[in-house]
C-alpha cells in the first residue's frame, strides 16, 4: 500500500502544469459556448414559458377564487332574496286562508239569516193562513149558528117569513 501511495505522488494530473490548466480553460470555454447556443437558450426560454405559465395560473387562480367569493355572495343574496319571497308568499297565503275562511263564515251567517227569514216569513204567513182559516171557519161557524138562530125565530114569525120571502124574490129577478 506504501507503495501505491509513492506511485500516486509522482502522477501528474496532481500537479496541474500550465498547459493542462490553458486546454481545461479552452475546452471549457467551447463547451460553455456550444451549450449556452443549444442549451442554455431553450432550457431559458422553457424556464421563461414555465413561470409564465404558473404566474398566468396563480392569476386564474386568483381571479376564479375572486369569482367564487363573488359568486358566493350573490347565492347568499340570492337565498336571503328566495327565503324573504317564501316569508311573504306564507304570509299572503295565510292572510288569504282568513279572509276565505272569515267572507265564508260571513257568506254562512248571511246565509242563515237568509234561511231564518225564509222560515219566519214561512211560519208568518202559514201563521196568517191559519188565522185566516180560524177566521174564516168561525165566521162560517158563526152564519151556521145564525142561520139556524134566525131560521127557528123565521118559523115562528110569520112577518119575517114574508120579509125574507120578499127578498128571495127580488134575488131571483136580479
Amino acid at each position: 500500500m506504501i507503495n501505491n501511495i509513492i506511485f500516486l505522488s509522482g502522477f501528474e494530473v496532481i500537479k496541474p502544469d500550465f498547459g493542462l490548466i490553458f486546454w481545461t480553460v479552452v475546452a471549457f470555454g467551447i463547451f460553455w459556448f456550444i451549450m449556452s447556443r443549444m442549451a442554455f437558450g431553450p432550457i431559458r426560454d422553457a424556464l421563461k414559458k414555465r413561470e409564465y405559465d404558473i404566474q398566468t395560473a396563480l392569476d386564474e387562480s386568483k381571479k376564479a377564487r375572486q369569482d367564487m367569493e363573488k359568486m358566493n355572495a350573490e347565492n347568499a343574496q340570492i337565498l336571503a332574496e328566495a327565503r324573504e319571497q317564501r316569508a311573504k308568499i306564507l304570509q299572503e297565503a295565510k292572510d288569504t286562508k282568513n279572509s276565505i275562511i272569515k267572507e265564508a263564515k260571513e257568506a254562512a251567517k248571511l246565509e242563515a239569516q237568509k234561511i231564518v227569514n225564509a222560515a219566519q216569513g214561512e211560519i208568518e204567513s202559514q201563521k196568517n193562513a191559519a188565522m185566516a182559516e180560524v177566521k174564516a171557519s168561525a165566521g162560517n161557524l158563526a152564519l151556521e149558528i145564525a142561520e139556524k138562530v134566525i131560521r127557528k125565530e123565521l118559523k115562528s114569525n110569520p112577518e119575517q117569513q114574508s120579509f125574507a120571502n120578499a127578498l128571495a124574490s127580488e134575488m131571483k129577478l136580479n
